[in-house]
């Protein structure tokens, strides 16, 4: 076969069905994959990908992003891309910019997201031309995309945009039967514009941002259960899924997610969760969330699946700015205070030090934060004496309460205290583990969210270096080709995409890697300045050996850390993948 527009020469080829690998030449015509051979083909004026000693893998798939606001801006979306990632969903965790207005936008995703409100709300209120899920899909297909894109529409994004803001963040208040009519019509709508499903959250410590109706919790928290169960008949009957991030505190609340899963009788409803995470605060969870969910999905013939980070969870913060403190009172009320001067003053107070020191003590409860400041160290400060120590051994130095020491130093430095802990994924037996867990999928990155607190961007290709060292180590925990097919074919076929597989006819999105290049760097610390989102310097894990090329509809738009010519500006590469559907 001839005449090809590009032909990737002699890769280890994964299909990304589980299969194992082969050396084959790739050729692509159209965007398609339409010849994978053992014998050289025919290049003529094709595009050539030497692969010789690489991988070719179907591009990864970023299933958990909040690139809501930053695709407006910068739709190249080249922090994934570069990591061989070609397809991202996002709308994740109720929050979709569908609906909502740019003010409410704005104070719906900046707290919870940790990303700065002017810039959410500039992206916004410039590119926000649509008025429903059909002409919001056209507008994205009409910006420079630099992968594919898939959407949720969030339940906080319908809700405040049929009551508006404030009634539907009032815990008395209730939508009306013409209200959650208008609900369920506006799914339908984003449905039927292709939007995989509906996304929800339950977490007491996701709050507003903005001037309004600041610490609120967000909307989809405050909906009763018939209000869920109206829009998870809606997205039974039509086969879609439902995301939804628990309140970690009601863990007798997620048995309702099971209940509305379940499917005796009747298919069952895909339901994704987050997150398992072997925490440190917890460390018997992980087993208990995996065997439950394991034996619920079988006798209920439930689909409920957990996302994981399969990397250790690392977060950095500036001061007292990480999400990890809304989930007890004292650190909540802090960050309710937005003024820095405020705030100063509130946590230098010795009514608010004694809170503070009780919640970091306290011994039972849920949490998902260790609260040990002898695991938190810092790295970066004014006072260089402090850099390099935990907050304990500062606190030990200076013959105070590891509390007082930390709250010392945001008093003193706020922001321009800079430190770091691992809350989860610590222990590398437990991940190898649950690698393989089918009750698990290969998920939260976050991606395009918490800029300043964490950069997972390339969790995938951490996780293909650790099955590739443990295989040559001798202690193979997961094949090469499992690997693959848990970031790629498994995500796209559960939730229903044209992607994450390289058979006959399919989307030619693939990622070429290095495996030379897998190394210690993909975990190395690094900021680079994201200009469309208001100049913010955004936490990146780097490695441009890592990736050879990254092809999105049989375009090379990445090779060796350098992009195409007119990546994310003047060309668009990526598509909007409609739910369940082929196209390119």
């Amino acid at each position: 076969m001839d005449g090809f527009d590009l032909v990737i020469r002699g890769g280890y080829f994964f299909d990304g069905t589980g299969a194992r690998p082969a050396i084959r030449d790739v050729g692509v015509r159209a965007g398609r994959v339409v010849a994978i051979s053992p014998e050289p083909l025919e290049t003529g004026g094709a595009v050539v990908v030497d692969a010789e000693g690489l991988w070719v893998t179907p591009g990864l798939i970023d299933v958990h992003t909040h690139y809501d606001a930053e695709v407006l801006v910068a739709p190249g979306l080249s922090e994934s891309v570069r990591h061989g990632v070609t397809t991202v969903i996002f709308g994740n965790c109720s929050l979709s910019t569908v609906y909502a207005s740019p003010d409410d936008c704005a104070d719906l995703f900046s707290r919870v997201e940790a990303l700065p409100w002017e810039a959410v709300h500039a992206a916004v209120k410039q590119h926000q031309i649509w008025t429903d899920p059909h002409r919001y899909v056209e507008a994205l297909e009409s910006r420079p995309l630099g992968p594919n894109v898939a959407a949720l529409i969030g339940h906080s994004d319908i809700r405040a945009a049929v009551m508006g803001l404030d009634r539907a963040t009032d815990p008395n208040e209730r939508p009306s039967a013409a209200e959650l009519d208008r609900m369920r019509a506006m799914l339908i709508d984003a449905l039927d514009a292709g939007f995989l499903g509906l996304s929800t959250i339950r977490s007491s410590f996701s709050k507003l941002d903005g001037v309004r109706y600041p610490a609120r919790q967000l909307p989809s928290t405050y909906a009763t259960w018939r209000e869920y169960r109206a829009l998870n008949r809606v997205l039974r009957d039509r086969g879609r899924l439902h995301q939804c991030t628990p309140n970690a505190a009601r863990k007798t609340e997620i048995g309702k997610f099971f209940a509305q899963s379940a499917g005796r009788g009747r298919a069952p409803l895909k339901t994704t969760m987050l997150t398992a995470a072997d925490l440190k605060a917890d460390p018997k969870l992980i087993w208990l969330m995996t065997k439950a969910t394991a034996l619920l999905n079988r006798v209920i013939a439930s689909d409920l699946r957990w996302q994981h980070l399969p990397v250790p969870f690392e977060v950095y913060a500036d001061g007292i700015d990480l999400v990890v403190f809304e989930e007890f009172g004292s650190g909540a009320a802090a960050l309710n205070v937005r003024d820095v001067v405020e705030r100063g003053e509130l946590v230098d107070t010795e009514p608010y030090r004694r809170r503070f020191r009780k919640d970091l003590e306290q011994r039972f409860g849920p949490k998902l934060w260790h609260r040990d400041l002898f695991d938190a160290d810092i790295v970066s400060c004014p006072d260089a004496e402090v850099i390099g120590k935990s907050f304990g051994r500062v606190a030990e130095d200076r013959g105070v309460h590891p509390a007082d020491a930390f709250l010392d130093l945001v008093v003193a430095h706020g922001a321009a205290l800079r430190w770091r802990t691992t809350i989860a994924n610590h222990r590398s037996d437990v991940l190898d583990k649950i690698a393989d867990n089918s009750q698990i999928q290969m998920g939260f990155a976050d991606s395009g969210a918490h800029l300043r607190n964490m950069a997972f961007y390339n969790a995938g290709l951490r996780l293909l270096r650790r099955v590739k060292e443990s295989a040559e180590d001798g202690h193979e925990f997961l094949s090469l080709q499992r690997a693959v097919h848990r970031l790629t074919g498994e995500l796209g076929d559960w939730y229903g995409l044209d992607a994450g597989t390289l058979r006959l006819g399919d989307r030619a999105d693939i990622a070429v890697i290095d495996p030379a290049g897998l190394s210690e760097a993909s975990a190395d610390y690094g900021e680079e300045v994201l200009d469309g989102l208001g100049g913010v310097s955004r936490m990146v894990n780097r490695n441009d050996d890592a990736v050879a090329a990254t092809i999105v509809g049989g375009h090379v738009v990445y090779r060796y850390g350098t992009f195409a010519d007119g990546f994310g500006t003047t060309r668009r590469y990526g598509s909007f993948l409609r739910a369940g559907k082929a196209q390119l």
